[in-house]
């Protein structure tokens, strides 16, 4: 079951609202929601359910280990860490490693064909997040296993995020107020999120596909391809972000931001401040800061920045290109950090702002260009076709098919609302949570974009949401 489904829409969702509101189950609420979070997994594969629960009771039982007799012992945080980077590691790499080793001469292994699990790699970074934070802090250990099930399995984060940290949620579970203005705020929330995905991001989604399969040398086409799936990318996730958020809030949850308008940063240091925060957050939490962070010397945080990167790269799919994207990712933050490219001065007048967003931008395109090919190869083949400025009669006539007026008149509202403070504060006019003013105006708004959305979705093909690979 995905968010853009009418099932989800127009049954799933009310019905559970108007349940967890309900007198005689708001006191269940917990329960509810718990058992409405595994029926929405279980709709996508019943088949993974006990795997699932498996990872749920891995964690539960280290962190009743880790709170209880064996406080701070290395040794049971250790082999639950191994187990959880053990299922994970198993489902999305054996056979991204079986076809490695296959090109070594007389090797020849059969990939085992495994399905990835839907969300594997978010409900795993959730389960260690507790026990790590168990660790650090024996008195957070939760004695009730439906407690750690509902923030493992909570339906509005389970299957791409946000990557919400154990410390950051575990009392509102216990103790949360449902108000009609922050329900409002929420629906709202929920309502712009689905927006970007249905009208922003697939209208960009159909241009980036039809150029990344055409195979065109033309360099127009390349950049038009890699500037369309920059915004499909963005609105695509930060999308489904918003609805996770506005749902939250519907049911009493306040989840942290994943998203502040990334398109403005003047550097790549500051785009990582903005872009997937809960995903940087707990590599830098579990990861960065446990390898000794800067305190170690320029060359030791340089280190440690790159290895982060790259596994930040691995962890989004099994492909060398991720990890490309990664690693360019983190040797741009490394030569930022050294100095060498001086993002310092890029902050102090207009101009260098403006070359900092330039630089960025052009950066953070090129290694989504990566990101998105299917291979090494034609990333590599897409970067040369950028920079050949060659064109020709079958690009033109891609290239006119493509460019209709009412995508055009959406991918260019997409990118001014990405690249302006305007965008922004469009955004916090419509989804501001209210209680002294009147809302009239951004809910008139917000019905709009619901009606526009839903005539898209019926108009339109079903597009998964991007992350749902990962």
């Amino acid at each position: 079951m995905v968010f853009i489904s009418a099932v989800f829409l127009f049954w799933f969702l009310p019905l559970v609202f108007v349940l967890s509101r309900l007198p005689g189950l708001k006191r269940h609420q917990n329960v509810l929601l718990a058992v409405a979070s595994l029926l929405f997994y279980a709709f996508g594969n019943l088949n993974y359910i006990p795997l699932f629960l498996l990872s749920v009771l891995i964690n539960y039982t280290a962190g009743r280990l880790l709170g209880g007799r064996y406080q701070r012992n290395r040794a049971v945080l250790a082999a639950a860490v191994v187990l959880n980077v053990g299922i994970l590691c198993f489902y999305k790499y054996t056979d991204f490693l079986i076809a490695n080793l296959n090109y070594i001469p007389g090797v020849s292994l059969r990939p085992l064909g495994l399905v990835l699990p839907i969300g594997i790699s978010f409900f795993t970074f959730q389960g260690m997040s507790y026990t790590i934070d168990v660790y650090r802090r024996p008195e957070e250990s939760s004695p009730s296993f439906l407690k750690l099930l509902l923030y493992i399995s909570f339906f509005p984060q389970l299957i791409a995020g946000p990557i919400v940290r154990w410390c950051d949620i575990s009392d509102q579970i216990d103790y949360r107020i449902c108000t009609p203005a922050g329900t409002s705020a929420g629906i709202r929330r929920f309502i712009v999120g689905l927006s970007k995905k249905l009208l922003f991001a697939d209208t960009a989604a159909a241009v980036a596909d039809a150029v990344f399969s055409s195979g065109s040398g033309d360099a127009r086409l390349a950049w038009l391809g890699g500037i369309c799936y920059m915004l499909q990318i963005y609105y695509d996730f930060s999308g489904y972000s918003d609805m996770a958020i506005g749902m939250g809030r519907m049911f009493g949850f306040r989840l942290k931001e994943n998203f502040l308008f990334p398109y403005t940063a003047y550097s790549i240091r500051d785009f990582w401040k903005k872009w997937h925060i809960s995903l940087s957050t707990w590599f830098r939490e579990y990861l960065y800061i446990p390898l000794g962070g800067n305190r170690r010397g320029k060359a030791r945080a340089a280190w440690n920045r790159l290895l982060v990167f790259f596994l930040t790269g691995l962890w989004h799919g099994a492909n060398w290109t991720f990890v490309l994207w990664g690693l360019g990712h983190g040797l741009l933050a490394d030569l930022e950090g050294s100095g060498i490219i001086p993002v310092e001065r890029m902050k102090k007048s207009l101009p260098c702002r403006l070359l900092g967003r330039v630089y960025t931008l052009l950066a953070v395109m090129l290694l989504f260009t990566m990101f998105r090919a299917e291979t090494v190869s034609q990333g590599l083949a897409m970067w040369a076709c950028m920079f050949r400025f060659h064109t020709d009669t079958a690009g033109s006539l891609l290239l006119a098919k493509l460019s209709t007026p009412d995508a055009s008149v959406v991918l260019v509202a997409a990118w001014l609302l990405a690249l302006s403070d305007g965008g922004r504060r469009i955004h916090a006019f419509l989804t501001k949570e209210r209680t002294a003013e009147p809302e009239f105006l951004p809910d008139l708004c917000c019905l709009l974009l619901f009606a526009l959305s839903v005539m898209a979705l019926a108009q339109s093909g079903f597009h998964p949401f991007i992350y749902f690979q990962f």
